[in-house]
């Protein structure tokens, strides 16, 4: 299980380095970054919540750096497009968030591991993950006319697989934070702070039993 982020093309991009990534592709995030992949990140966070703020948030800045930062900086609800994607490594099957579906929900996985609980990621395809018994099962498209392929796991490999995951999360915010204070010094707390929320990174992990 890796948390991906949604990427577009950065070809025209020239506040910070970033990486060379092909349209509507995604990036797993971790640890293990290279500082353009963190700066493509951002970037796209950024782009995410990339919208006019409340009145209330204060006027926009007029400079390019403050203005394309100042979505995220200033929204009190981020969004990053992506979410979890799970490889079955036995047959190759991928369960993946469909459109629309935001990494800052990814705690909605803790729903499929209660007694009866289930979670939708996305549409165009619909992932589904519920609770059958003491297994999670994971449909690939919930919406399509005919079955597609599933996949069963252990709620407590799933458990451990979604702890995983948000320690990628976690180690990738702490690469994000080096990552500013080299590059957005002058917003590095800022931005660090932003993405945390992005994430939903500001609280521990409870799982589910």
């Amino acid at each position: 299980m890796q948390p991906v982020l949604e990427i577009f093309a950065d070809d025209d991009f020239t506040l910070w380095p970033v990486g060379n990534h092909e349209p509507y592709g995604v990036l797993a995030l971790n640890g293990k970054l290279t500082p353009a992949e963190v700066g493509t990140a951002v970037k796209r966070i950024a782009d995410c919540n990339d919208f006019e703020p409340e009145e209330e948030h204060g006027p926009c800045p007029t400079d390019p750096l403050g203005m394309f930062l100042n979505g995220l900086l200033t929204m009190p609800d981020l969004f990053a497009a992506g979410g979890l994607r799970l490889t079955d490594t036995a047959t190759g099957t991928v369960f993946e968030p469909g459109c629309c579906n935001g990494l800052e929900t990814w705690r909605d996985w803790l729903d499929a591991l209660e007694v009866g609980g289930s979670a939708t990621f996305g549409h165009d395809p619909s992932p589904l993950a519920e609770r059958v018994g003491g297994t999670v099962r994971l449909t690939l498209d919930a919406e399509a006319e005919s079955a597609g392929p599933v996949i069963e796991l252990p709620v407590d490999e799933v458990r451990a697989l979604v702890a995983g995951a948000e320690q990628d999360l976690r180690d990738f915010l702490g690469l994000a934070a080096a990552w500013a204070e080299q590059h957005l010094p002058t917003h590095a707390a800022a931005v660090t702070a932003a993405l945390s929320r992005a994430l939903d990174l500001d609280q521990d992990l409870e799982l589910a039993e």
